[in-house]
C-alpha cells in the first residue's frame, strides 16, 4: 500500500514539473518580453520546486534513486545490503524525520491558526498548506523507509540468496 501510495504521489509530482516549467517559461516571457511581472506567479514555481522534492522523496526513495555509496553497496550480498538498510534507517531515518516532524510541527500549527499567507504584497496566500508539506514529507518518506525495513527485514531473514553476491543487472529489481 505504501509503495503504491508513493508511486501515485510520484507521478502527481512529475506532472507538477512539467507545470512548474510551463509557469517559469510565463513568468520569464511576461517579465521580459512584456515587462509584466507578477509576484503570486513567481512564488508559484518557487512553492511548485519546493512540493517536487518534499513530496518526491518517497518516490525517489521507493525506485532507488536517492544517492548511496554504490562502489561499495552495489555488489554486496543481499544479506549485506540488508543489513545496511536497517542500520541506516534505525539509525539515521527514523530519528531524521521524527525530528524533522516534531520541530516542525509547531511551525505548521501557527501558520494554519494564523491562515498565513506570502509576506510580500500581491503574494500567494496559503503558506500554511506550504508549510504543511513539511510533515506530509515526513510521513510520506517515513512510510516509505518504513516499508524499505520491512523488505530488508524480509530479505535479511527469508531471501535464499542472502550470501550471493547480485549482478549489476539484478540491482534496483532490473533484470
Amino acid at each position: 500500500i505504501v509503495d503504491s501510495i508513493n508511486h501515485l504521489v510520484g507521478i502527481a509530482v512529475a506532472w507538477l514539473t512539467v507545470l512548474m516549467v510551463i509557469n517559469v517559461f510565463v513568468v520569464v516571457v511576461l517579465r521580459y518580453v512584456f515587462s509584466i511581472g507578477f509576484v503570486w506567479l513567481q512564488e508559484l514555481y518557487v512553492w511548485s520546486h519546493a512540493a517536487v522534492f518534499l513530496l518526491g522523496a518517497g518516490y525517489t526513495l521507493l525506485h532507488e534513486g536517492h544517492v548511496r555509496i554504490d562502489v561499495i553497496y552495489r555488489k554486496s550480498s543481499v544479506r549485506y545490503k540488508s543489513i545496511v538498510n536497517i542500520l541506516g534507517i534505525i539509525i539515521f531515518a527514523i530519528p531524521l524525520l521524527y525530528l524533522i516532524f516534531e520541530k516542525s510541527w509547531p511551525l505548521i500549527s501557527r501558520s494554519w491558526e494564523n491562515l498565513e499567507r506570502s509576506a510580500e504584497a500581491g503574494g500567494m496566500p496559503g503558506v500554511f498548506i506550504l508549510k504543511s508539506l513539511i510533515a506530509v514529507f515526513a510521513v510520506l518518506f517515513g512510510l516509505q523507509f518504513f516499508s524499505l525495513l520491512v523488505k530488508s527485514l524480509n530479505d535479511l531473514l527469508w531471501s535464499s540468496n542472502a550470501s550471493n553476491p547480485q549482478s549489476e543487472a539484478d540491482i534496483g529489481g532490473k533484470k
